[in-house]
């Protein structure tokens, strides 16, 4: 892992470790967590799982000044070691209530750990912006932009771009959604001699009103990497072979969550 990021996120944990602290006394924390059991893992479209299911958990504690930190967890399977994904975060949330839309901005720094596997670690920052009440009532759009100069552990700089719009279909407590990321690695093959792909993502949500925080999804999530002319034996990426064509292209995900 870049030794930078490293010594950046230790520093930021450490700092928000300090406010958590510092904050007890005045009630200015809050706690939230999800659960979740999905059909398959999928990372910006590729699987995490060989296309199994998986089943994941995440805890946060939230500020009020807006500054918080969590940990996400979920099994993995890439064909080697790594069996545990385990991925600490902390980041800052405001509302840019100068702009009339009122947009929501989030920024933070994600890792991404494999306790087994601890040659896969790496360390993102990130950017979203998300806005309210787009095109119709309660319909949502979410932006972010992320970048690491240690993509999936091998020492390379990566961006991911990515829009997500979710409206709700009246009142039924259905929701669509339709996603769509782009990204782009330096140095890296993600077949056919690409250093780049598209991810996307097209379903129906449904909020169960008899059991607060609980939520079902079923989506077609996919991408447009060319397995056919991926070459596993010169890749940089040990383990590589978990790409495999089921795992990357459209196919059907069902998730159900359980947020508190």
């Amino acid at each position: 892992m870049n030794m930078g990021f490293k010594t950046l996120f230790a520093a930021a944990m450490m700092a928000a470790s300090g406010l958590s602290m510092a904050s007890e006394s005045t009630s200015a924390l809050s706690f939230s967590g999800t659960a979740a059991m999905t059909s398959d893992y999928r990372f910006r479209g590729m699987t995490q799982t060989m296309s199994d299911p998986a089943v994941q958990a995440g805890f946060a504690l939230s500020h009020d000044s807006g500054l918080y930190a969590g940990v996400w967890g979920s099994n993995v399977d890439f064909g080697g070691t790594a069996h545990l994904e385990l991925d600490p975060y902390i980041g800052y949330t405001t509302s840019l209530d100068y702009f009339a839309s009122k947009p929501v901005l989030d920024v933070g720094l994600w890792y991404y750990a494999y306790p087994s596997e601890s040659d896969l670690n790496w360390l993102e920052v990130y950017a979203k912006l998300g806005f309210s009440d787009v095109l119709f009532k309660d319909a949502s759009l979410l932006t972010a932009i992320n970048y690491s100069n240690d993509f999936l552990g091998v020492d390379t700089d990566a961006w991911y771009f990515n829009a997500t719009y979710t409206a709700p279909i009246g009142s039924t407590g259905f929701s669509g959604v339709a996603g769509l990321g782009y990204t782009q690695a330096d140095d890296f093959d993600f077949g056919g001699g690409k250093d780049s792909y598209v991810d996307w993502k097209v379903g129906v949500s449904y909020n169960f009103a008899s059991v607060e925080g609980l939520s079902a999804e079923l989506a077609a999530v996919g991408t447009d990497i060319d397995t056919d002319g991926l070459d596993t034996t010169t890749d940089p990426v040990e383990n590589w072979s978990h790409v495999r064509k089921r795992g990357v292209e459209t196919g059907a995900v069902f998730t159900l969550t359980k947020a508190f």
